[in-house]
Protein backbone atom coordinates (compact mmCIF):
# COMPACT_ATOMS: atom_id res chain seq x y z
CA UNK A 1 0.00 0.00 0.00
CA UNK A 2 2.83 2.38 0.89
CA UNK A 3 4.70 1.48 -2.30
CA UNK A 4 1.65 2.22 -4.43
CA UNK A 5 1.15 5.62 -2.77
CA UNK A 6 4.81 6.55 -3.26
CA UNK A 7 4.62 5.61 -6.91
CA UNK A 8 1.48 7.75 -7.34
CA UNK A 9 3.04 10.81 -5.78
CA UNK A 10 6.20 10.38 -7.86
CA UNK A 11 4.20 10.76 -11.08
CA UNK A 12 4.16 14.31 -12.51
CA UNK A 13 0.85 16.14 -12.00
CA UNK A 14 1.08 19.67 -13.46
CA UNK A 15 -2.04 21.21 -11.79
CA UNK A 16 -1.97 19.30 -8.49
CA UNK A 17 -0.05 20.41 -5.44
CA UNK A 18 0.22 18.44 -2.25
CA UNK A 19 -0.48 20.62 0.78
CA UNK A 20 -0.21 18.05 3.49
CA UNK A 21 -2.30 15.39 5.10
CA UNK A 22 -5.94 15.86 6.10
CA UNK A 23 -6.55 13.83 9.13
CA UNK A 24 -6.12 10.18 8.34
CA UNK A 25 -7.65 10.40 4.91
CA UNK A 26 -4.46 11.03 3.06
CA UNK A 27 -3.08 14.13 1.42
CA UNK A 28 -5.30 16.99 0.33
CA UNK A 29 -4.67 18.24 -3.17
CA UNK A 30 -5.20 21.63 -4.75
CA UNK A 31 -6.51 21.64 -8.31
CA UNK A 32 -6.57 25.04 -9.97
CA UNK A 33 -6.78 26.89 -6.62
CA UNK A 34 -9.56 24.59 -5.21
CA UNK A 35 -8.85 22.12 -2.46
CA UNK A 36 -9.67 18.61 -3.65
CA UNK A 37 -10.43 16.29 -0.76
CA UNK A 38 -10.25 12.55 -0.95
CA UNK A 39 -13.53 10.93 -1.93
CA UNK A 40 -14.26 9.48 1.48
CA UNK A 41 -13.96 12.99 3.11
CA UNK A 42 -16.34 14.63 0.65
CA UNK A 43 -19.80 15.32 2.01
CA UNK A 44 -23.09 15.33 0.20
CA UNK A 45 -23.66 18.19 -2.14
CA UNK A 46 -26.26 20.84 -1.22
CA UNK A 47 -27.43 24.02 -2.91
CA UNK A 48 -28.51 27.24 -1.20
CA UNK A 49 -29.93 30.41 -2.71
CA UNK A 50 -28.86 33.53 -0.82
CA UNK A 51 -29.93 37.03 -1.73
CA UNK A 52 -28.14 39.57 0.38
CA UNK A 53 -28.32 43.12 -0.90
CA UNK A 54 -28.84 42.01 -4.47
CA UNK A 55 -31.63 41.72 -6.98
CA UNK A 56 -33.56 38.71 -8.08
CA UNK A 57 -36.43 36.77 -6.60
CA UNK A 58 -34.86 36.57 -3.15
CA UNK A 59 -34.50 40.34 -2.87
CA UNK A 60 -38.10 40.92 -3.90
CA UNK A 61 -39.28 38.41 -1.32
CA UNK A 62 -37.24 40.16 1.38
CA UNK A 63 -38.71 43.51 0.48
CA UNK A 64 -42.23 42.14 0.55
CA UNK A 65 -41.58 40.62 3.96
CA UNK A 66 -40.19 43.84 5.46
CA UNK A 67 -43.30 45.84 4.50
CA UNK A 68 -45.76 43.07 5.13
CA UNK A 69 -46.17 43.90 8.83
CA UNK A 70 -46.49 47.71 8.51
CA UNK A 71 -49.97 48.74 9.78
CA UNK A 72 -52.22 50.34 7.18
CA UNK A 73 -54.78 52.95 8.20
CA UNK A 74 -58.13 51.46 7.12
CA UNK A 75 -59.79 54.85 6.53
CA UNK A 76 -57.01 56.53 4.59
CA UNK A 77 -59.08 56.58 1.37
CA UNK A 78 -62.06 58.39 2.95
CA UNK A 79 -62.44 61.93 1.58
CA UNK A 80 -64.32 63.43 4.56
CA UNK A 81 -61.52 64.72 6.86
CA UNK A 82 -63.70 64.48 9.99
CA UNK A 83 -64.61 60.85 9.33
CA UNK A 84 -61.03 60.05 8.42
CA UNK A 85 -59.72 61.36 11.76
CA UNK A 86 -62.74 60.01 13.66
CA UNK A 87 -63.77 63.33 15.26
CA UNK A 88 -67.04 65.27 15.40
CA UNK A 89 -67.59 68.37 13.33
CA UNK A 90 -67.87 70.49 16.48
CA UNK A 91 -64.66 69.10 18.01
CA UNK A 92 -62.15 71.57 19.40
CA UNK A 93 -58.74 72.14 17.88
CA UNK A 94 -57.14 70.33 20.82
CA UNK A 95 -59.26 67.23 20.20
CA UNK A 96 -58.47 67.30 16.49
CA UNK A 97 -54.76 67.67 17.18
CA UNK A 98 -54.81 64.78 19.68
CA UNK A 99 -56.58 62.50 17.17
CA UNK A 100 -54.06 63.39 14.48
CA UNK A 101 -51.05 62.72 16.75
CA UNK A 102 -52.47 59.39 17.88
CA UNK A 103 -53.14 58.17 14.35
CA UNK A 104 -49.72 59.28 13.09
CA UNK A 105 -48.04 57.29 15.85
CA UNK A 106 -50.19 54.22 15.23
CA UNK A 107 -49.65 54.07 11.47
CA UNK A 108 -46.12 55.41 11.18
CA UNK A 109 -44.20 53.79 8.34
CA UNK A 110 -47.05 53.57 5.83
CA UNK A 111 -46.63 56.64 3.69
CA UNK A 112 -50.16 56.81 2.18
CA UNK A 113 -51.69 56.56 5.65
CA UNK A 114 -49.48 59.32 7.04
CA UNK A 115 -50.21 61.60 4.09
CA UNK A 116 -53.97 61.03 4.42
CA UNK A 117 -53.92 61.80 8.18
CA UNK A 118 -51.85 64.96 7.74
CA UNK A 119 -53.98 66.12 4.82
CA UNK A 120 -57.22 65.67 6.77
CA UNK A 121 -55.82 67.60 9.73
CA UNK A 122 -54.71 70.49 7.53
CA UNK A 123 -58.11 70.64 5.81
CA UNK A 124 -59.98 70.86 9.12
CA UNK A 125 -57.68 73.53 10.56
CA UNK A 126 -57.83 75.61 7.38
CA UNK A 127 -61.62 75.35 7.27
CA UNK A 128 -61.87 76.44 10.92
CA UNK A 129 -59.60 79.41 10.26
CA UNK A 130 -61.64 80.50 7.25
CA UNK A 131 -64.89 80.25 9.21
CA UNK A 132 -63.52 82.40 12.05
CA UNK A 133 -62.25 84.96 9.57
CA UNK A 134 -65.57 85.00 7.73
CA UNK A 135 -67.51 85.39 10.99
CA UNK A 136 -65.29 88.28 12.06
CA UNK A 137 -65.74 90.02 8.72
CA UNK A 138 -69.50 89.47 8.83
CA UNK A 139 -69.67 90.92 12.34
CA UNK A 140 -67.84 94.06 11.26
CA UNK A 141 -70.06 94.35 8.21
CA UNK A 142 -73.21 94.04 10.32
CA UNK A 143 -72.01 96.67 12.75
CA UNK A 144 -71.13 99.04 9.95
CA UNK A 145 -74.54 98.46 8.39
CA UNK A 146 -76.28 99.17 11.71
CA UNK A 147 -74.33 102.39 12.10
CA UNK A 148 -75.16 103.49 8.58
CA UNK A 149 -78.86 102.78 9.16
CA UNK A 150 -78.96 104.55 12.55
CA UNK A 151 -80.34 108.11 12.98
CA UNK A 152 -78.12 111.10 12.38
CA UNK A 153 -77.76 111.97 16.07
CA UNK A 154 -76.48 108.44 16.78
CA UNK A 155 -73.93 108.79 14.00
CA UNK A 156 -72.84 112.13 15.41
CA UNK A 157 -72.52 110.63 18.90
CA UNK A 158 -70.52 107.65 17.68
CA UNK A 159 -68.22 110.02 15.85
CA UNK A 160 -66.75 111.06 19.21
CA UNK A 161 -65.61 107.53 20.07
CA UNK A 162 -62.93 105.19 18.75
CA UNK A 163 -61.65 101.72 19.58
CA UNK A 164 -57.87 101.68 20.13
CA UNK A 165 -55.61 98.66 20.05
CA UNK A 166 -55.76 96.03 22.77
CA UNK A 167 -52.30 97.02 23.94
CA UNK A 168 -53.46 100.56 24.75
CA UNK A 169 -56.65 99.32 26.41
CA UNK A 170 -54.81 96.81 28.61
CA UNK A 171 -52.13 99.29 29.72
CA UNK A 172 -54.64 101.99 30.70
CA UNK A 173 -56.88 99.46 32.39
CA UNK A 174 -53.94 98.27 34.47
CA UNK A 175 -53.03 101.86 35.40
CA UNK A 176 -56.51 102.82 36.64
CA UNK A 177 -56.93 99.46 38.38
CA UNK A 178 -53.69 100.20 40.25
CA UNK A 179 -55.03 103.62 41.26
CA UNK A 180 -58.27 102.05 42.47
CA UNK A 181 -56.41 99.41 44.49
CA UNK A 182 -54.18 102.08 45.97
CA UNK A 183 -57.26 104.06 47.03
CA UNK A 184 -58.83 101.01 48.67
CA UNK A 185 -55.61 100.15 50.52
CA UNK A 186 -55.28 103.67 52.00
CA UNK A 187 -58.98 104.39 52.53
CA UNK A 188 -58.73 103.90 56.32
CA UNK A 189 -56.02 106.55 56.66
CA UNK A 190 -57.27 109.32 54.36
CA UNK A 191 -59.61 109.93 51.44
CA UNK A 192 -58.80 109.23 47.77
CA UNK A 193 -58.31 112.91 46.87
CA UNK A 194 -54.66 112.42 45.91
CA UNK A 195 -55.46 109.39 43.75
CA UNK A 196 -58.29 111.32 42.06
CA UNK A 197 -55.89 114.13 41.19
CA UNK A 198 -53.39 111.68 39.67
CA UNK A 199 -56.18 110.02 37.67
CA UNK A 200 -57.42 113.38 36.36
CA UNK A 201 -53.98 114.53 35.23
CA UNK A 202 -53.31 111.12 33.62
CA UNK A 203 -56.63 111.28 31.75
CA UNK A 204 -55.78 114.77 30.47
CA UNK A 205 -52.35 113.58 29.36
CA UNK A 206 -53.80 110.62 27.43
CA UNK A 207 -56.47 112.80 25.81
CA UNK A 208 -53.95 115.46 24.80
CA UNK A 209 -51.84 112.74 23.17
CA UNK A 210 -54.79 112.04 20.83
CA UNK A 211 -56.39 115.47 20.50
CA UNK A 212 -53.16 117.50 20.27
CA UNK A 213 -55.00 120.30 22.08
CA UNK A 214 -54.29 120.80 25.78
CA UNK A 215 -57.27 123.07 26.42
CA UNK A 216 -59.71 120.65 24.84
CA UNK A 217 -58.10 117.71 26.58
CA UNK A 218 -58.27 119.46 29.96
CA UNK A 219 -61.91 120.40 29.49
CA UNK A 220 -62.84 116.92 28.39
CA UNK A 221 -60.96 115.25 31.24
CA UNK A 222 -62.49 117.51 33.87
CA UNK A 223 -65.96 116.97 32.40
CA UNK A 224 -65.46 113.17 32.52
CA UNK A 225 -64.43 113.38 36.19
CA UNK A 226 -67.45 115.52 37.12
CA UNK A 227 -69.82 113.26 35.18
CA UNK A 228 -68.39 110.16 36.80
CA UNK A 229 -68.62 111.69 40.28
CA UNK A 230 -72.26 112.69 39.77
CA UNK A 231 -73.27 109.27 38.44
CA UNK A 232 -71.31 107.58 41.25
CA UNK A 233 -73.07 109.64 43.92
CA UNK A 234 -76.40 108.52 42.41
CA UNK A 235 -75.53 104.84 42.06
CA UNK A 236 -73.69 104.19 45.32
CA UNK A 237 -76.76 104.68 47.63
CA UNK A 238 -78.56 102.01 45.58
CA UNK A 239 -75.93 99.35 46.40
CA UNK A 240 -76.99 97.02 49.24
CA UNK A 241 -74.95 97.71 52.36
CA UNK A 242 -74.31 94.04 53.18
CA UNK A 243 -72.06 93.60 50.12
CA UNK A 244 -69.93 96.66 50.93
CA UNK A 245 -67.04 96.30 53.40
CA UNK A 246 -67.54 98.46 56.50
CA UNK A 247 -64.26 100.31 55.94
CA UNK A 248 -65.36 101.58 52.52
CA UNK A 249 -66.76 105.07 52.76
CA UNK A 250 -69.22 106.78 50.45
CA UNK A 251 -66.41 108.98 49.12
CA UNK A 252 -64.31 105.91 48.23
CA UNK A 253 -67.16 104.21 46.38
CA UNK A 254 -67.90 107.36 44.42
CA UNK A 255 -64.22 107.70 43.55
CA UNK A 256 -64.16 104.12 42.21
CA UNK A 257 -67.01 104.99 39.85
CA UNK A 258 -65.11 108.12 38.78
CA UNK A 259 -62.03 106.00 38.05
CA UNK A 260 -64.10 103.87 35.68
CA UNK A 261 -65.35 106.95 33.82
CA UNK A 262 -61.86 108.40 33.57
CA UNK A 263 -60.57 105.15 32.10
CA UNK A 264 -63.36 105.00 29.53
CA UNK A 265 -62.98 108.68 28.65
CA UNK A 266 -59.23 108.71 28.03
CA UNK A 267 -59.33 105.37 26.19
CA UNK A 268 -62.33 105.56 23.87
CA UNK A 269 -62.96 109.29 23.34
CA UNK A 270 -61.44 110.83 20.22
Amino acid sequence: MQATAAAFLARPHPRLLRIGRWGTGGPALVRGGIIALPPRLRGPRCSMSLSIGGGGAGASEDRGFSYEHVPVFPRYRIRDPYKLLGVDRDASEEEIRSARNFLVQQYAGHEPSEEAIEGAYEKIIMKSYQQRKKTKINLKTKLQKRVEESPSWVKALLGYFEVPSMDIISRRLFFFAFIAGWSIATSAENGPAFQLAISLFSCIYFLNDKMKNLLRASTTGFGVLVGGWIIGSLLVPLIPTFIIPPSWSLELLTSLVAFVFLFLGCTFLK
